[in-house]
Formats: C-alpha cells, sequence, structure tokens
C-alpha cells in the first residue's frame, strides 16, 4: 500500500514538473515573440505576420495553464462574500459544497469546450499559418477537465475531513 503510495506521489510529482515546465515555456515563447515582434516592426519596419495571432492564443494558453497551477495549490481566485458570514463550524462544510459545485462547472465547461474543438477540427478552420483552430483551442477542454478533476479530489478530501471531525457542536 506505502509503495503503491509513493509511486503516485512519484506520478504526481513529475505531472507537477511537467505542467510547471509547459507554463514556463509558454511564457517564455509569448514573451519572446512579442520582443521579436516589437523589435522587427520598429527597427526594420515589419513583422512576422503569424505572430500576432500566436501571442493571442499563448496568451489564452499561458492563461489556462496558471489557472491549473492555481488550482492544484488551492490559490484560485476565490470570492468568499458567504463564507464571512457562515459560523465558523459550518465552513469547512461549506467547501466541500463550493469545491463540488466549481468541479460541476469546470466538467460541463469541459465537455462543452470538447465539443467546440471537435466541430473546429471538422470545420478545419485554420488558427494561423498552417495550424489548424482546433490545436490552438485544445487548452480549453483539456484546462477544465484539469481544474474539474482537481476540484473533485478537493471536494473528496476535505468531505472526508469534515465528516471524520464528526457533527458540528
Amino acid at each position: 500500500m506505502a509503495q503503491e503510495e509513493d509511486r503516485a506521489g512519484r506520478f504526481l510529482r513529475t505531472v507537477n514538473r511537467a505542467e510547471d515546465g509547459i507554463l514556463i515555456v509558454l511564457l517564455a515563447g509569448m514573451i519572446g515573440f512579442a520582443i521579436a515582434q516589437i523589435f522587427l516592426r520598429n527597427f526594420l519596419g515589419a513583422g512576422i505576420s503569424w505572430v500576432d495571432p500566436l501571442l493571442r492564443i499563448l496568451v489564452l494558453w499561458v492563461g489556462l495553464a496558471g489557472a491549473m497551477v492555481a488550482t492544484r495549490l488551492d490559490n484560485h481566485i476565490a470570492i468568499n462574500v458567504f463564507s464571512r458570514y457562515l459560523p465558523p463550524r459550518v465552513r469547512p462544510g461549506a467547501r466541500v459544497v463550493v469545491d463540488a459545485f466549481t468541479a460541476g462547472v469546470c466538467a460541463l465547461i469541459a465537455w462543452h469546450a470538447a465539443r467546440f474543438v471537435a466541430l473546429e477540427r471538422s470545420y478545419g478552420t485554420i488558427a494561423f499559418g498552417n495550424v489548424p483552430s482546433w490545436v490552438a483551442e485544445l487548452i480549453l477542454p483539456l484546462a477544465f477537465a484539469v481544474i474539474a478533476l482537481r476540484y473533485s479530489a478537493l471536494a473528496l478530501r476535505r468531505g472526508r475531513e469534515f465528516f471524520a471531525a464528526g457533527p458540528p457542536e
């Protein structure tokens, strides 16, 4: 049992490192292409035609990859308007409900994003150069599916902790 947990832990650490690496490469690429485009336009009077659409797509990819990392760290943007007014003993249970709801919404978005990407693939539209639009949009279902899985895991973990603690007094 401990060996399986260790193997799972190693796998998750590898996935986390890969995710961080992808985010770094995307951000560095975005910055590099933007600097190159600015240099070419200001000093040579011309730019590369496909860089601007690529930068727009990279902004989407960096944003969603960052959202996946924030979810992994349980450091995602949250609006806690109502939790401030809940009694402290009820807050952990409310957090379970919010995490489960968030997982459901993200799963729904992932499902519809996957349908959207499939439609884009069937249409054969081009994003820039020879890159099909569906390739550029793959981050949508992927990121929302990962976020849904992570919030599901958070809801399960927090639910176990909440119910293991016993009924609120």
